[in-house]
């Protein structure tokens, strides 16, 4: 129980206490007392900066995914959005966020012992936030925050209002995400209580995806996506070679993502995070593959895609704590959980979700949660139903329960605010016409002689 309340508090804010902290109490901007104090910091500096920038990386790898997924007439409104989304993010996490994640935690260098439900030092970085450690971990946790921000743009692709969306993103990275990561990574009462999420299936992926699912409903489906009686029509994406390279570069990323929360280049586990974030990414692309084959008799790539990346975002829990085979097994039973997801949302809710954000990151990262209590084997600290601790199976549906609640309570009353105050969709003509032109004022494509590329009638306008 020692051990795995020890973990709760979630290993990457402990590793980064144990190997980059300064013992000396006030901030070290210049660095000096913390090598002093561990000659092996920068080696470790350098680990956690090169996993900031993989995770970085996986900002563009959002933007050609869904661009790829959505129409010509609107690839600039999306890699604009992912563009600003990430700018917003970063001042938002950097102003407020870091501060109510981490601040008066007693788990991030340089801030004091708080309470278990929000944070509240460290605000702008100053004081004793400004200290190195502290500001390497920001970066750190920073490119997640604008991870679980920028999954929300696809589900909202093609009718939302650039002001409202960047509103959005600020809020989100300020606020909401912080807070239910301050529960789980800063100290909070969820880890306390012995919760655990490794790199983020709940605290990045299952946030970003509810919230996605959220704005998605309160927007209402694109124009032309259900006839008369209710029924969903496909809306192709423009360019499937964008998608699949989106894919890849996200791929690439997620090891910076898993491997590098271990915060710490002398943490050997981090082979054994890096196997399984690549197993279960491929078992998750090849099950959702055959299902759909079999469901269509085609193989299926934008199944296939998605189903890599529920696949990741379902073994960002559990990856420090699970052997190989249960990565590939995690990662199938992803791939599944999204094509569930996918159909449900669409068919059932009839929330029309162009990229099936909430499917791979909602659905995916709830039973990744859930899946640290069925499949931790002990041999990093924590264990599961499958060494026979019904515990942490408990502890990991009560933190999906707040999860849930916190994010949909919260998310709610964000878009409907914002839905008053400034108007969450376009117009039915700005729509018709594409949000490149009527928006930003140019196209993403042009025709040989130059001219910009006409809207193209759209299905059931």
């Amino acid at each position: 129980m020692r051990t795995t309340r020890r973990y709760a508090h979630g290993l990457l804010l402990t590793a980064l206490g144990l190997l980059l902290a300064s013992p000396v109490l006030a901030a070290d901007p210049s660095g000096k007392a913390t090598l002093e104090a561990d000659p092996t910091a920068p080696a470790n500096f350098v680990w956690v900066l090169v996993a900031a920038f993989l995770v970085f990386f996986m900002q563009p790898g959002f933007a050609l995914l869904e661009a790829g997924l959505t129409r010509a007439k609107n690839t600039v409104n999306i890699l604009t959005k992912n563009v600003l989304d990430f700018c917003m993010a970063a001042l938002a996490f950097w102003a407020f966020g870091y501060a109510l994640m981490f601040g008066g935690s007693g788990m991030a260098p340089g801030l004091e012992q708080g309470n278990p439900f929000i944070g509240y030092s460290g605000f702008f970085l100053t004081g004793e936030a400004y200290d190195v450690s502290t500001i390497l971990y920001w970066l750190f946790q920073m490119v997640f925050a604008a991870t679980a921000a920028t999954i929300v743009s696809g589900a909202m692709a093609e009718r939302t209002k650039v002001t409202a969306y960047l509103a959005y993103s600020f809020l989100v990275s300020a606020l909401i995400y912080p807070i239910y990561g301050h529960w789980v990574w800063g100290g909070g009462w969820l880890g306390e209580m012995g919760a655990v999420d490794f790199a983020g299936s709940g605290v990045v992926h299952a946030v970003g995806g509810i919230l996605a699912l959220i704005g998605a409903k309160k927007l209402g489906p694109r124009i032309g996506k259900y006839d008369e009686q209710g029924r969903p029509r496909p809306i192709p994406g423009h360019n499937l070679a964008l998608a699949t390279l989106g894919v890849f570069i996200l791929f690439f990323g997620w090891f910076g993502f898993n491997a590098g929360s271990t915060v710490a280049a002398t943490e050997l586990r981090i082979s054994v995070i890096a196997t399984n974030t690549a197993l279960a990414a491929v078992a998750g692309g090849v099950a959702a593959m055959y299902l759909t084959m079999i469901r269509t008799g085609h193989v299926d790539l934008l199944a296939t895609g998605n189903g890599i990346l529920a696949g990741l975002v379902a073994i960002t829990a559990p990856c420090a704590f699970v052997a190989p085979w249960a990565a590939v097994v995690i990662g199938a039973l992803g791939g599944v959980v999204m094509l569930w997801a996918a159909h449900f949302v669409e068919h059932t809710l009839k929330i029309d979700d162009p990229v099936g954000a909430f499917a791979v990151h909602g659905a995916a990262g709830l039973f990744g949660v859930l899946a640290v209590g069925i499949f931790a084997d002990g041999t990093y600290g924590v264990s599961g139903l499958i060494v026979g601790d019904t515990h942490q199976l408990l502890v990991q549906l009560i933190s999906i329960v707040a999860l849930v609640l916190w994010t949909s309570l919260t998310g709610w009353l964000l878009f409907t605010l914002l839905d008053k105050a400034m108007g969450l969709r376009v117009s039915r003509e700005h729509e018709l016409a594409g949000l490149d032109v009527t928006e930003h004022g140019v196209s993403a494509y042009v025709f040989e002689n130059g001219l910009a590329e006409k809207p193209g009638k759209m299905v059931g306008a």
